[in-house]
């Protein structure tokens, strides 16, 4: 059973997916209760895969699941080599994240949030702090100490971003936000997953609430989908970028920063060894739930 995201034939999926993204974001920041930038018109956006941390946040998330036994390693093994295939080529494929971050929404319909985020917490200080690149990090330490905002934009559901913002000292995040009813969730989402124009719309929908001026902004991403997020802001910035973003930074003239190891920038895309075996977990936690309770 594949979760698809809940609307009806008049529902602008883009919109409510940036609306849903904005408010959860500007909810968790502020129970935060996070001091007045000095500047509140600047704001730093950054992507998480690839970007502020070695390989997809989702998918060490589901390892950490997998080793929790919410499903075999059978499954881990089997069918993480389809994403780890288009990591290879050099490029995110959208219909694969779409499906695998779907897939692993739909894992936890019927959990509780509350016991999600209580596992993201663990998975994150267990597997993903190490991942983090220090040079982004710096970065956005140079924004906060700038008195910017620094949010996360990402398509990683919002919990798990939220976490990671967190944990990273940083305002907050945007992130995917799946249908939450009476503390569970529903098994679906709010619109689409926050991916390429998503996380454009759900900027702006953020930039409008708080005031933000998006030519005194930055965006900072690794791929050519977030093309749409980078152009829209005064300072784009290519991060460990893919090669079609590079081509495009460069005919752009934008500024380029690769904090990848010489192994790790040996082919653009290649996970490393460990993000092998977490790639494999997402797309591993969707086929586990197909076989649980068969086919939609």
């Amino acid at each position: 059973m594949w979760l698809r995201p809940h609307k009806d034939d008049t529902t602008d999926v883009d919109a409510a997916a940036a609306d849903a993204a904005a408010t959860a974001a500007l909810k968790v920041a502020a129970e935060a209760v996070p001091k007045p930038p000095p500047d509140p018109t600047a704001a730093a956006f950054f992507d998480v895969d690839n970007t502020m941390m070695a390989g997809a946040s989702i998918f060490y998330f589901a390892r950490g699941l997998a080793a929790r036994d919410f499903f075999d390693s059978r499954d881990l093994l089997k069918f993480g080599w389809q994403h780890v295939s288009y990591r290879l080529r050099g490029m995110e494929d959208p219909n694969g994240m779409h499906n695998a971050k779907e897939a692993a929404l739909a894992f936890v319909a019927g959990r509780e949030v509350s016991e999600i985020v209580r596992y993201g917490e663990e998975i994150y200080d267990e597997r993903m702090a190490e991942q983090i690149y220090s040079g982004t990090l710096a970065l956005a330490q140079q924004h906060l100490d700038a008195g910017h905002r620094v949010w996360l934009v990402t398509a990683t559901p919002v919990e798990l971003a939220s976490i990671i913002a967190r944990r990273l000292g940083l305002t907050g995040a945007l992130g995917t936000v799946s249908e939450v009813v009476d503390g569970r969730y529903t098994g679906h989402l709010v619109g689409d997953p926050l991916h390429g124009p998503g996380k454009a719309a759900a900027v702006r929908a953020l930039a409008d609430r708080e005031h933000l001026d998006l030519t005194r902004c930055w965006a900072y991403s690794d791929s050519i989908n977030d093309l749409p997020m980078l152009s829209m802001v005064g300072n784009p910035v290519a991060v460990n970028p893919d090669p079609d973003l590079k081509s495009a930074a460069k005919d752009r003239d934008w500024t380029i920063k690769d904090f990848r190891t010489a192994r790790k920038a040996a082919k653009v895309g290649i996970p490393t060894a460990a993000g092998l075996g977490a790639l494999a977990g997402g797309v591993a936690a969707g086929l586990a739930l197909k076989r649980r309770y068969g086919e939609a």
